[in-house]
């Protein structure tokens, strides 16, 4: 029905634009400027080389004169200096200049004169082709003007005047949409019917990449479309101009924000046994809004010994660094926050760079994570293995999923998946316990899903070990139902694969597990998870921040050198020992003196 009222419409609109076109007066050589009178008036003017032309605008009535210029075409090699149309506000060119047009003009220009009288020059240089104008004026009272406007919210719609009724002649509406910070507005037509023409010079529809109507130019729609414009920025802005005659029942329009990828921590961090240093990046600061001056350590004393990028490098028990010996190993924190402290009121995000170094066993894991107003995001570095894990939408582990907080079902089976990445082929995974807690930190109440390689939860359900993957799922539990964030920890098991190990053994007991053989041991972390009213609670909340939190893993790592010297020293020993059983068990041997023979 839709391309069956086109066929009709078409040739209908080409037959009034052409009766229109006809009504146009036309100037071109020989004749050359004009003194008008007429309330309104389309001129279409084709002018050769060296010409220098004034036409003149006046009238009796108290009124201000709106003049557009919607097609225009110099030639191309001129520039401004040589070929232009100058606009004057008042009677002769020797009036106050308003505004000039030349070749790399990016606009519909449009003047409008403080009194009854303007003036507009066209001056062309002495290059042998012809120039086409089309301008059209009219009269107007500037208080009878009331359509356009300001459009701030993150989304909206608006419409032509009288819509979807005819638009009246002589409309000059503006639309200003601006957006938040840092993103960009697109702009769909879900309905376009304006009088038709090739070049859109009568009635049409210009959009602007920016807030003003003076450069910027995206492109112009007239006729029966449905057109789409995209800004460059969080500034746009719509012209709908029309003539005298023709008119239709104009647009709907929709808008909405397309806001940017949030951007990735660009952190790192380096511990030693005697200093941490903390690098941030002063691109990842521009991003966030804040500079070197806006980030303090545990100690706000301590401040950063470069700006570019921004480092801090302190001895680990300065600056406020947290210690906390954990038995097996010794950790270090400190936190670096990002906050204007001078301001009461502030839009931009909180952000903390938490840092910890973890001492063990004569080897160090470096361990950074962001948060963006308590969502975690996380990057780590380790030792000698690389150990992450992920969500994933089936039990094909083909695609992982990507958002974060992940929003799930209850009951819903979620799949997991631990990944080793290395080159060496000889290494296998084995998850031997998993944890759930509302806390990232893991300090408050826990939910076992696996111990020791054994199934805790009824809903658990482990893959055989493959390769450099270990896998397992299970359903979303109740414990989502108390908290709003549950997060995922997971103890990893890396074993050579051409030796029996605790990988291949599965669920065993804790004591028969002490026994078992593995080359290195890590933890991994993450989450959040969330239920799904959380997300839609989130949505009806009107809140346009949606950051990405994700916690990925902390590893730890055992040195292979002091396990191979152990085992060195093992066989030593037992070499030794058998030694010493073989000579106690030889026969005893007695002496027996010799008779003399004499």
């Amino acid at each position: 029905m839709q391309a069956l009222r086109r066929f009709f419409l078409l040739p209908l609109l080409a037959a009034l634009t052409l009766a229109e076109d006809n009504s146009i007066e036309f100037l071109g050589a020989p004749r050359c400027g004009a003194s008008l009178t007429d309330p309104n008036k389309s001129l279409k003017i084709d002018l050769n080389s060296n010409a220098n032309c004034v036409w003149q605008i006046q009238r009796n009535d108290k009124q201000t004169i709106r003049l557009i210029f919607s097609y225009f075409k110099f030639s191309p090699s001129s520039s401004c200096e040589t070929e232009s149309i100058n606009v004057y506000d008042g009677p002769s060119s020797n009036s106050p200049l308003l505004g000039q047009v030349c070749n790399n003009t990016d606009a519909v220009p449009m003047f409008e004169s403080s009194s009854n009288s303007l003036t507009f020059l066209i001056k062309t240089n002495s290059v042998a082709f012809t120039r086409n104008f089309f301008v059209f004026y009219y009269f107007f009272s500037p208080e009878t003007t009331h359509c356009g406007g300001s459009l701030t919210g993150p989304n909206g719609t608006f419409i032509s005047p009288n819509y979807p009724s005819s638009y009246p002649p002589f409309t000059y509406c503006v639309w200003n949409i601006q957006t938040a910070k840092k993103s960009k507005i697109n702009l769909e037509f879900k309905d376009l019917f304006l009088e038709l023409d090739q070049n859109c010079q009568f009635d049409f529809l210009a959009v602007y990449d920016g807030l003003t109507t003076n450069t910027g130019l995206i492109g112009k729609a007239c006729g029966v479309s449905r057109p789409t414009f995209q800004s460059s920025s969080n500034g746009m802005t719509v012209v709908l101009s029309t003539d005298y005659a023709n008119s239709y029942r104009g647009f709907s329009a929709q808008y909405t924000s397309i806001l940017p990828d949030p951007p990735e921590p660009d952190t790192s961090l380096t511990c030693s046994s005697d200093r941490l240093e903390i690098v941030v990046s002063k691109d990842y600061l521009d991003s966030l809004g804040y500079n070197e001056t806006h980030l303090y350590l545990n100690d706000p004393t301590c401040r950063p010994v470069s700006t570019d990028p921004v480092i801090f490098s302190f001895p680990l028990s300065s600056c406020g660094t947290i210690k906390k010996d954990e038995g097996h190993r010794i950790t270090y924190t400190n936190i670096v926050t990002l906050s204007e402290t001078d301001k009461i009121v502030t839009r931009k995000k909180r952000v903390q760079i938490v840092a910890k170094c973890i001492m063990e066993n004569n080897s160090t894991v470096e361990v950074i994570y962001v948060t963006e107003n308590n969502l975690i995001k996380n990057t780590t570095s380790v030792g000698r293995y690389n150990v992450s894990m992920s969500f994933y939408d089936s039990d094909s582990f083909s695609n992982p999923v990507l958002q974060s907080p992940y929003y799930v079902e209850l009951n819903q089976t979620l799949f997991a998946q631990v990944s080793l990445h290395s080159t060496d082929p000889d290494l296998l995974v084995f998850v031997d316990t998993c944890v759930a807690s509302p806390q990232p930190d893991f300090g408050s109440v826990t939910y076992d899903l696996i111990r020791s390689g054994c199934n805790k939860d009824d809903t658990v359900v482990t893959y055989p070990p493959i390769e450099h993957y270990g896998r397992f799922k299970f359903n979303a539990f109740r414990f989502l139902q108390s908290f709003s964030s549950v997060y995922l920890q997971c103890d990893i098991l890396i074993c050579d694969s051409t030796t029996n190990s605790r990988c291949t053994e599965g669920c065993i007991s804790r004591q028969k597990r002490d026994a078992s053989s593995y080359t290195w041991k890590a933890e991994t972390v993450v989450g959040p998870i969330r239920l799904k009213r959380g997300l839609r609670a989130a949505d009806h909340s009107g809140t346009l921040t949606k950051t990405d939190a994700e916690e990925t893993s902390n590893l730890q790592g055992k040195s292979f050198y002091i396990l191979s010297f152990v085992a060195l020293i093992s066989n030593v020993i037992i070499v030794v020992a058998t030694i010493l059983k073989y000579y106690r068990c030889q026969p005893a041997y007695g002496y027996q003196k010799i008779q003399s023979s004499y």
